[in-house]
């Protein structure tokens, strides 16, 4: 079937061995959709080429070598007809075609909803179909309100970008001195994102030349540097500014914000709404170790690495193997005459060969000269972390619980991970031993890795401690069996205190409750949003929506800007100065939070792990689809507010 549309320019000149080669590597369904699309000739899009829904984590979606030859060979007699020819480019906005395409590349039918969902994300259009379409003075011309944002990291500078599209008035509060929150501090060696690049970008500042799959520190804080800056956001940013104190005033129904200035001064600052984007990673934790203050040599938690401190042929404590840990630990063993690693409680990994890879420039070409290859990409990458790993974290009922596996699918993922680290420990089968976890898979953050972790465990100058640590002694770390390490530095890689959301900041709402004494060590919000009795502030990455086995956070956050847009405009309509969340509502809510989490392998097993508060409670993640979570963010229902 052919479909006439706008008419395209030929892809640049390559012979047919180049396009061959252009398709060798490459996931072919996303690139099958593209083509379609760009030829107009829907017929590409087979029922024989479709992936398999059952397997389409895998890279190719569960295509067989059959398959995946055809494919090419279909994918590569296209690619030259738009070499030839420049066939026709059929719209983005004819729904119908888009939807086949969407389908075939799912493998399966998507909803309505689903489908809306997936328009938004990949922005094929070339439209922001998540910018407000209204304006305040549209709406009350009498009227102006303002917001303060906290944080100028991922989700400040989206915050910012909204209000700056709806022509709200705001000011962005930063404490550092620069843009990209986690981006900026974390500057350790060997610091990188763990979900693909082409996904954990924003839906409308999309780069398609990212150099590889998963991006480095740096290139993540250029890539928001940008966004401030092209976006007309940074203007809008005080650095170096730090919120102390944030007060709801009944009378006004306004927050007032302390803030200590750059020059150490303190200033008040008068708000109409109040949001927090300071997330949950962003206050290092470092154990309260007996002793911790006795240390002589240098010391320092990962996230305020300490630049000026040379690890050459020091001997070396790297306290933690988690996300930051398994990073610079094989960064600092190339640099360490000798490297202690002292591990809690070991990890699950997801092999991933294209973890430190660069983006091949056959995959480039195709990205820059196919139209619209890099929103199908991107769409790809959205579709199979879409659930991920999600059906594999639920606890199925009758599975015997064991600790090991919460059900057959998590048993099988273990069986898998189990395998992987047994093959990349085979020859040190003492360290085996220490690697291979004893809790379900999921439980704990999944890690990824390309062979890097056991290279670094296996060199001759790195030695893995899994006894527990007893005290911090003058000269070293102190194990419970009585032997103390010495070592000339310690690095802490102990994560973050993630359950003290807005720490360490004070916010009192109305009648001058504390939130953190409302919260009494339990952080909840509706919608991770909004809290009973603190009218008109909105936490973003607040409480309970990490996401643990699916998709990328950007996308929640762009979620619930849009949710908290909504909620300023319900303002504007109702004449209203403030809306506090109902105390019924946040209750219902929370209780369906707290079901899920339940049920799944992170609520379920008593590993430790950052997802939990002090008690053992899940306050960070979200345990449901992203559907659901963009379902229930479209827009504020106004029964859920009290208006003041």
């Amino acid at each position: 079937m052919s479909v006439s549309s706008q008419a395209v320019a030929p892809v640049p000149f390559v012979d047919d061995d180049a396009l061959q080669a252009m398709v060798r590597r490459t996931p072919l369904p996303p690139l099958l959709a593209a083509l379609a699309l760009a030829t107009g000739d829907l017929s590409l899009l087979r029922a024989d080429l479709r992936p398999d829904p059952a397997q389409i984590t895998l890279v190719h979606g569960g295509l067989s070598s059959e398959q995946r030859a055809e494919g090419r060979r279909v994918a590569v007699e296209a690619l030259a007809r738009l070499r030839d020819h420049g066939e026709k480019l059929v719209p983005a906005t004819d729904t119908p075609a888009v939807r086949q395409a969407v389908e075939f590349m799912a493998g399966e039918a998507v909803s309505d909803d689903c489908l809306s969902l997936l328009l938004e994300e990949l922005a094929v259009t070339g439209d922001d179909l998540r910018a407000p379409d209204w304006r305040p003075d549209a709406i009350d011309p009498e009227r102006t309100l303002h917001v303060t944002v906290v944080g100028a990291g991922m989700s400040g500078l989206i915050a910012g970008h909204r209000l700056e599209q709806a022509g709200v008035p705001y000011v962005i509060l930063e404490k550092n001195d620069d843009v990209g929150g986690t981006w900026f501090e974390n500057q350790y060696p060997g610091c990188r994102v763990d979900v693909p690049n082409h996904l954990y970008s924003y839906s409308f500042v999309q780069r398609h030349d990212w150099p590889q799959h998963f991006s480095t520190q740096e290139v993540l804080l250029d890539y928001f540097r940008s966004c401030a800056e092209d976006l007309g956001v940074r203007r809008h940013i005080r650095f170096g500014t730090e919120v102390l104190h944030a007060a709801f005033d009944d009378d006004t129904r306004r927050w007032r914000v302390l803030v200590r200035t750059p020059g150490g001064g303190q200033e008040t600052i008068e708000t109409d709404v109040l949001v927090s984007a300071v997330g949950q990673l962003n206050r290092p934790n470092i154990p309260e170790f007996p002793g911790r203050e006795r240390f002589a040599g240098p010391r320092f938690h990962s996230a305020e690495w300490d630049h000026e401190v040379d690890l050459a042929g020091k001997r070396v404590a790297v306290i933690g193997t988690g996300a930051s840990g398994i990073q610079l630990i094989p960064e600092v063993a190339k640099q360490a005459d000798e490297l202690l690693v002292f591990q809690r409680t070991p990890n699950w990994f997801m092999p991933s060969p294209e973890y430190h890879a660069d983006v091949p420039e056959t995959a480039q070409w195709l990205l820059r000269n196919v139209p619209h290859y890099a929103q199908w990409y991107r769409f790809w990458l959205f579709w199979r972390l879409a659930e991920g790993a999600l059906p594999a974290a639920r606890v199925d009922p009758d599975w015997p619980a064991d600790g090991r596996s919460v059900g057959p699918l998590n048993d099988a993922l273990r069986g898998m991970l189990t395998g992987y680290l047994e093959g990349q420990f085979a020859d040190a089968p003492e360290l085996r031993e220490q690697v291979v976890p004893q809790y379900p898979p999921l439980a704990k953050r999944m890690l990824l890795d390309n062979g890097t972790w056991a290279s670094a465990l296996k060199r001759d100058n790195v030695r893995l401690v899994s006894d527990s640590i007893r005290e911090i002694t003058r000269h070293g770390v102190t194990t419970a069996d009585g032997h103390e390490h010495r070592v000339d530095a310690i690095v802490y890689a102990t994560g973050f205190r993630a359950s003290r959301f807005l720490t360490p900041m004070r916010v009192t709402g109305r009648g001058g409750v504390d939130l953190h004494a409302n919260w009494e060590g339990r952080p909840r919000a509706y919608l991770g949003m909004t809290v009973p009795g603190f009218p008109n502030l909105f936490c973003l990455y607040g409480p309970n929506t990490n996401l643990v086995a699916n998709g990328s956070i950007i996308f929640f956050s762009e979620c619930e800007v849009r949710y908290m847009l909504g909620c300023i405009r319900l303002l504007l309509e109702r004449r209203a100065r403030a809306l506090d969340c109902r105390r019924d509502v946040y209750d219902a809510y929370n209780q369906l939070v707290d079901e899920g989490n339940a049920r799944m392998a992170w609520g379920a097993s008593s590993v430790n792990s950052w997802y939990k508060n002090a008690d053992g409670h899940i306050t960070q993640n979200w345990p449901f689809t992203l559907l659901e979570f963009w379902q229930r963010t479209r827009s504020p229902n106004p029964m859920d507010f009290e208006f003041l």
